[in-house]
């Protein structure tokens, strides 16, 4: 965690919505580099919708998305992937007639180089090593853990300088949950910046440096993963404490 250096993303009062209903009521959080930052909700909270706000669909109705000092909210959508984020979605969307290292290469679309990228595959295989031994299976055909570490390889084969992730643990089991969270963490150590979007509380906060809950549209309560995770009212809330 280096807080010392600017924030690499930093979100300001942003106020997001769909027709005539408000989802997001002024959401302020910020991201340093190599520090992994966990927004944490119940169903519903807006978590989603913060995410798909940075790509530009929807669009702010006021506030701020600074990526680097530069305000997203300024770009079209297909252009924000180029400024060195890189998203996996809630429910993976691998393209499944394809191959493994098929869909692995198709994240090179967003790299600006392409130097470097048999490396990185290298260095996927290395933190998926069933993803090495399925290369030339078609995606469909994996179970759901290895389709989430397939959707994470591809989203790291575009070197992003700041990864997003939309729910990785939803509908997987709890042994694979906690290989994915210890994957990423091995990711983090290696100076990637990540940003979780997770409704698995438990995981996420003892996984982040910092952690924001998001309560009905507004951050209701911000500090460190682990002393989150201690909070009588996190533990009421996600946890099922008393």
């Amino acid at each position: 965690m280096k807080q010392n250096q600017p924030a690499l993303l930093q979100v300001q009062d942003l106020v997001v919505g769909y027709r005539n209903t408000e989802v997001l009521h002024g959401v302020s959080l910020e991201v340093f580099p190599s520090e992994i930052v966990t927004l944490i909700g119940c169903n519903g909270a807006g978590k989603t919708t913060f995410l798909k706000s940075i790509y530009g669909a929807p669009r702010p109705r006021s506030g701020k998305i600074l990526f680097r000092g530069e305000d997203l909210g300024r770009l079209p959508t297909h252009q924000v992937a180029k400024q060195g984020l890189s998203l996996v979605p809630e429910g993976r969307r691998i393209f499944p007639g394809m191959s493994v290292l098929e869909n692995l290469k198709m994240g090179l679309s967003a790299r600006a180089q392409l130097e470097g990228s048999e490396a990185d595959l290298v260095w996927i295989f290395e933190l998926f090593p069933r993803l090495k031994e399925r290369s030339s299976q078609r995606a469909g055909t994996l179970s759901g853990g290895e389709q989430q570490m397939l959707a994470i390889g591809r989203s790291l084969m575009a070197r992003p300088s700041l990864l997003l992730l939309d729910e990785p643990s939803l509908g997987l089991a709890p042994l694979i949950v906690r290989a994915i969270f210890e994957t990423l963490k091995q990711v983090a150590a290696e100076g990637m910046t990540i940003f979780l979007v997770e409704q698995n509380a438990n995981q996420a906060l003892r996984l982040a440096d910092r952690a924001y809950v998001l309560t009905n549209g507004r951050i209701s309560l911000s500090g460190v993963g682990l002393e989150l995770l201690a909070d009588p009212e996190v533990q009421r809330a996600y946890l099922g404490g008393h």
